[in-house]
């Protein structure tokens, strides 16, 4: 499998949402030493958001527009 430095998922995908993907991936590392980043990034800046993202396995959330100043701390932040 690929191993990445950090994943930027996007909550509306079609299929398999985001929150669902990032519990598969989160799920499938188990076991490895792998503990990849997954930042939620959403259009819908809603409250809650955040906090749903979190408890779904995802390490940090952005909202759209991105600001690239706050998309380089996110980055930052998690590698």
């Amino acid at each position: 499998g690929n191993n990445y430095d950090i994943i930027f998922m996007d909550i509306q995908m079609p299929v398999m949402d985001g929150y669902k993907t990032a519990s598969k991936i989160k799920e499938l590392e188990i076991g490895t030493n792998l503990n990849t980043p997954i930042i939620a990034l959403t259009a819908n800046a809603m409250h809650g958001d955040r906090e749903k993202c979190l408890a779904m396995g995802m390490d940090d959330y952005i909202s759209k527009p991105i600001k690239i100043s706050e998309f380089l701390r996110m980055i930052e932040r998690n590698i």
